[in-house]
């Protein structure tokens, strides 16, 4: 009688294929393309998007970090490209965060009555409150901005640009000249638009002769109010503009950061969330 055949041994898992790391590649593509668009991530935010763990998402950003493509944050990402001294153009921003920066440009005109002098400085933001202000019929706007001066032309307003060196970048006026006319104004209210917001560096912005230009905007008017999404939250550039006590008021999105909000009211600035 034969004897029977030995019995075969389990196989050995077979190595992990190759598209399966095409799967991981896709997918931190895919988060890179996210941060590019909005301007950041949020670990909790991508996991319920991609219905994945949270550990994954925060070995997806450490991969990405490691590649030199972005910056970690507490419970997210940032580009790698928000450093201190970064500085993109209007046009590179204009399009970023669009949504909340027309309803942070809404709440704004909320704030403004009929034969006011207004203050804007140069920025993505503080354009949108000028396109927001145009159902004023009667008000006198201060700006360094010359796209704003330019979105303005067609208004009854009174339209004052300060003048100085053109910041190409910005679009906006700086130097000597800007800062010595607005030592000689006065508004009823400043729109601020900054690049960074942190509740020890105050509001800065990565240029220093654009940062005097806006101090001497802050020193000229009655009532300060800071108009920046929640991306620039926590956030420091290189040239402070002034410190939050010098800030009255700051309108930014529901996104923001609730104990930033918290501390910022605290500090008895005035904060609203669209």
């Amino acid at each position: 009688m034969r004897s029977k055949a030995p019995v075969a041994a389990p196989a050995a898992p077979a190595p992990a294929r190759q598209g399966d790391e095409m799967l991981i590649d896709e997918r931190r593509q895919h988060i890179f393309a996210i941060l590019q668009s909005e301007g950041r991530v949020l670990v909790g935010d991508i996991a319920r998007k991609l219905g994945i763990s949270q550990i994954t998402i925060r070995k997806d950003l450490d991969a990405l970090q490691a590649k030199g493509l972005i910056l970690r944050t507490h419970g997210g990402a940032l580009p790698a490209q928000t450093g201190a001294l970064f500085d993109p153009s209007i046009q590179e921003k204009q399009q970023r965060h669009l949504q909340e920066k027309q309803r942070i440009a809404t709440a704004a005109a909320k704030l403004v009555h009929e034969g006011q002098c207004v203050m804007l400085d140069s920025g993505t933001t503080t354009t949108a409150v000028a396109h927001a202000l145009k159902r004023f019929h009667q008000l006198t706007v201060i700006t360094n901005a010359v796209n704003i001066a330019a979105e303005l032309t067609g208004t009854d307003f009174e339209v004052i640009l300060t003048g100085g060196t053109l910041r190409k970048n910005s679009f906006s006026l700086v130097g000597p000249l800007a800062e010595d006319v607005l030592q000689e104004m006065h508004a009823d209210v400043l729109f601020l638009g900054v690049d960074g917001l942190d509740l020890e560096a105050g509001v800065t912005t990565p240029n220093v002769l654009e940062s005097r230009v806006n101090r001497a905007m802050v020193k000229a008017a009655r009532t300060v109010v800071a108009v920046c999404d929640s991306t620039k939250f926590n956030r420091r550039s290189l040239s402070r503009i002034v410190s939050l006590s010098e800030i009255h008021h700051v309108i930014t999105d529901q996104a923001a950061s609730a104990p930033i909000v918290e501390a910022l009211r605290n500090h008895n600035i005035q904060v609203t969330l669209v």
